[in-house]
């Protein structure tokens, strides 16, 4: 089973999520359970943890279906002592509100060495924050999400990404999102067929699909290998329809959030009807 959704505005209160999620005709969902541009926020209320809890019943949301995000905000990779502290105490609350709220994993950008250690240095750095945040909960896994190697950014590789997760202490607490946009930018040309068999094979070799929890699914408003962030609606971009077609006719990526993060919001829903119509769902 295929669960594509998007990306929605929880503005209001978390509990708005899956109501707006519903409305655009979606089986999964992202949020930010707080302001993404604000360090610290005002905790979730009970009132809307019940709320929130209790639409996702009403609209069939379980956890495996919903891939919260954590701020922008957030390095934990970063070289310097304070703005690290500050990093891993704003992930830590993220991964809190995802327990407050009953979700089973949550979505991040690994981090940035910001050109002042070695890149081996700040995965390392990732790693131990990880370590230290999942210490200090629960039944949350830390999902590491590839980036398109935009400045200082870390995680455009799988082996990076298999170097965080070789010094995770909790393997079973530790997983992967795969961003089509950012997979092409960084290098990986999936658009072909050859090279998405390709991607996929060197993906379970070096990283290993058991680590898989969910998918943004978005096109890309740059060209393959240009290490440029820059999402587009699906279809209108670089990589083009038959990706996303292979996705959703591709057993590997069941059961889990595949997530539109594109730019136009007004399209989701006919994205989504879309998607859906080549698995034939």
């Amino acid at each position: 089973m295929k669960y594509v959704g998007a990306h929605v505005s929880a503005s209001g209160g978390v509990e708005n999520a899956p109501v707006n999620a519903h409305a655009i005709g979606a089986k999964a969902f992202a949020l930010f359970t707080k302001n993404q541009r604000q360090w610290f926020s005002k905790p979730l209320t009970e009132k809307s943890i019940r709320l929130f809890k209790e639409n996702c019943e009403k609209y069939g949301y379980e956890a495996h279906q919903i891939l919260p995000h954590d701020s922008y905000l957030i390095n934990l990779g970063h070289p310097e002592k304070e703005p690290l502290e500050k990093s891993r105490t704003a992930f830590l609350d993220e991964l809190q509100r995802c327990e407050q709220l009953s979700l089973d994993r949550l979505n991040f950008h690994p981090g940035s060495h910001l050109k002042k250690i070695t890149e081996e240095a700040s995965l390392n750095t990732i790693a131990e924050s990880i370590n230290w945040a999942l210490d200090k909960t629960r039944g949350v896994t830390a999902v590491i999400e590839n980036t398109a190697g935009q400045g200082t950014n870390l995680g455009y590789r799988f082996e990076q990404l298999a170097y965080i997760i070789d010094r995770v202490e909790d393997k079973s607490r530790v997983g992967v999102c795969i961003d089509t946009c950012h997979t092409y930018t960084s290098g990986y040309n999936i658009k072909t067929e050859a090279g998405y068999n390709k991607t996929f094979a060197d993906f379970d070799r070096i990283v290993g699909f058991q680590y898989l929890k969910g998918i943004h699914l978005n096109d890309s408003k740059k060209e393959l290998a240009s290490r440029v962030d820059r999402h587009d609606n699906i279809g209108k971009g670089f990589i083009g329809l038959d990706l996303f077609r292979r996705i959703m006719n591709d057993p590997r990526f069941d059961d889990m959030p595949l997530i539109l993060e594109t730019p136009d919001t007004s399209l989701w829903p006919q994205e989504i009807e879309m998607l859906y119509a080549f698995a034939g769902q």
